[in-house]
C-alpha cells in the first residue's frame, strides 16, 4: 500500500491572457510547496490563461497541445523536486479547443482530462465538450481522477473515477457567483458518498465583471473538512492523503450492527434511468437561461 501523501491547494488569481506569467507563478509556487513537503500541488481551472474569453478567436492563441510547453517547463520543476502538479489550461488539437487538466510529474506528463460537461459561461461557450472517458492516473502509488468544475455538479463524475479506483478526486474549478452551494456542500458530499479524498481548488480574483468565489476545499473520505481556504484571498492549502483509507469502502462503525459499503452496497441494476438519452423535448440549447453552475 502506498505511503501517505501531502498535498497542496493554490488557490491563486490568474493573469487573463499572460500564459508565460502565470506559468512563472506555478512553477515558484510548486518549489515553494514542495519545499513544505507537499509531493502534489494542484492550482484552479484555466490557471495558464484565464477563463473569460468572449471568443474562440481570442482563446485559441493562448491553447497548446498536451504535452507542450507548459508542461515541458512544469515537468523540469518537477524533476527538481521530484513532485507532481495538476493545472488548468487549454488544449488544442487541430481545429478544436478543450477546457483541460493535466496531471504533470518528473517525468512528463501522467494524465490530462478534457472538461466534459460545459456551462453557458467564460470559454465553455467556444470550447469542444471533452470526447474521452474518464480516468484515474496513478502517480507513484496514489491513484488520481481529475474532473474540471461544472463537472462536480454532477455526481456520475466523481462516481465513476471512484469506480475506477480513484483515492484522489480533484477538481480545478473557477466557481462564479452562483455557486455557493458547490463551494459550501458539494466537496464534501461527493468525498462521503464515494469514501474518497476529493480537494477543490478554486480561484481568487475577477475577470471581466465576474468575481470568484474562492473557497477551495480538501474533505476526507467522511466528508470532513482538512483544510479551506477563505473566499477572498490567495492562500495555499495542505492535507494528507492516506491511500488505504480512500480504498476501504467497508466501513464497520458497530461491529455486528452498523456497517456500510459505499461500493458493495450499491444496486446497479436499478440505476438505468442514469444512462438513458435525454428525450429530445428536455433537451435545451447551450445559450439557456439558468442558474449558473
Amino acid at each position: 500500500m502506498p505511503p501517505t501523501w501531502k498535498i497542496a491547494l493554490a488557490q491563486i488569481d490568474i493573469a487573463f491572457a499572460d500564459p508565460q506569467r502565470n506559468l512563472a507563478r506555478m512553477c515558484d509556487l510548486v518549489r515553494r510547496t514542495a519545499a513544505s513537503g507537499a509531493r502534489l500541488t494542484l492550482f484552479p481551472e484555466a490557471a495558464l490563461t484565464g477563463y473569460c474569453f468572449e471568443s474562440l478567436d481570442e482563446a485559441r492563441p493562448l491553447a497548446e497541445p498536451i504535452p507542450g510547453p507548459s508542461t515541458q517547463t512544469m515537468q523540469e520543476v518537477c524533476r527538481e523536486r521530484g513532485v507532481f502538479a495538476i493545472y488548468g489550461m487549454l488544449e488544442l488539437d487541430g481545429p478544436r479547443v478543450f477546457n483541460a487538466a493535466v496531471l504533470v510529474g518528473p517525468d512528463g506528463v501522467v494524465g490530462a482530462y478534457r472538461k466534459i460537461h460545459l456551462p453557458y459561461l467564460g470559454v465553455d461557450r467556444f470550447t469542444t465538450p471533452g470526447d474521452r472517458p474518464f480516468a484515474v492516473h496513478e502517480a507513484d502509488g496514489l491513484r488520481i481522477g481529475m474532473h474540471i468544475c461544472y463537472d462536480g455538479g454532477f455526481p456520475e463524475s466523481a462516481r465513476v473515477l471512484t469506480l475506477l479506483g480513484a483515492d484522489l478526486i480533484v477538481l480545478p474549478t473557477n466557481w462564479p457567483p452562483g455557486a455557493q452551494c458547490m463551494a459550501g456542500c458539494a466537496v464534501n458530499t461527493r468525498a462521503m458518498e464515494n469514501h474518497v479524498y476529493y480537494a477543490a481548488c478554486d480561484r481568487v480574483g475577477q475577470e471581466r465583471g465576474f468575481r470568484f468565489l474562492g473557497r477551495s476545499k480538501i474533505c476526507d473520505p467522511r466528508g470532513e473538512v482538512l483544510a479551506e481556504a477563505p473566499h477572498d484571498r490567495e492562500e495555499i492549502l495542505y492535507a494528507q492523503i492516506d491511500p488505504a483509507r480512500a480504498r476501504n469502502k467497508r466501513i464497520v462503525r458497530v461491529p455486528g450492527l452498523h456497517v456500510i459499503d459505499r461500493l458493495g452496497d450499491r444496486r446497479p441494476e436499478m440505476y438505468g434511468p442514469l444512462v438513458a438519452p435525454v428525450p429530445p423535448s428536455q433537451r435545451r440549447s447551450r445559450q439557456s437561461e439558468g442558474d449558473g453552475p
